[in-house]
């Protein structure tokens, strides 16, 4: 297991299936292989394929998973080998919340998992998971003065 930053940690299958006591939550970043849910507060999958490009949606519902958990958990990213998911949720997750550039979270991660290596296309996607989060956030603040008025 690697920690990222704070409460962050990118973490393998077997980290995943059986995390430390202070691991409150798992988000498990793979289709396959599958895990059964360990005994942590939070759990969630996103159905990402290794070595293959991500859908935007996935990447965004793992970093509106981990911005709404973090405050409060110790999370655990995992997959197969904890390199290459897990890491490129936790990279979109330090661009989109965190307002790294691309290439600096990409240096943050490997520094601290040797071996990461971001799925293909994940800067492109990490660009539409930023458009989608922005699309939004201006609907909810539309909605809100609609509210007001």
């Amino acid at each position: 297991m690697h920690v990222i930053c704070e409460s962050l940690m990118i973490g393998n299958q077997y980290e995943a299936q059986a995390p430390p006591p202070f691991i409150s939550g798992v988000l498990w970043a793979a289709l396959a292989p599958t895990i059964v849910p360990p005994p942590v507060d939070v759990f969630a999958r996103i159905p990402l394929r290794e070595f293959t490009e991500p859908d935007p949606q996935d990447i965004h519902a793992g970093v509106a998973w981990l911005e709404r958990h973090l405050p409060t958990h110790h999370i655990l990213v995992g997959c197969r080998e904890g390199k290459g998911r897990s890491a490129s949720v936790v990279i979109a997750y330090l661009c989109c919340v965190r307002h790294m550039s691309y290439e600096d979270a990409v240096r943050f991660v490997q520094h601290r998992r040797p071996g990461a290596t971001p799925l293909p296309c994940l800067k492109s996607c990490i660009d539409t998971v930023k458009r989608l989060r922005q699309n939004r956030a201006s609907l909810a603040t539309g909605l809100s003065r609609d509210r007001t008025d």
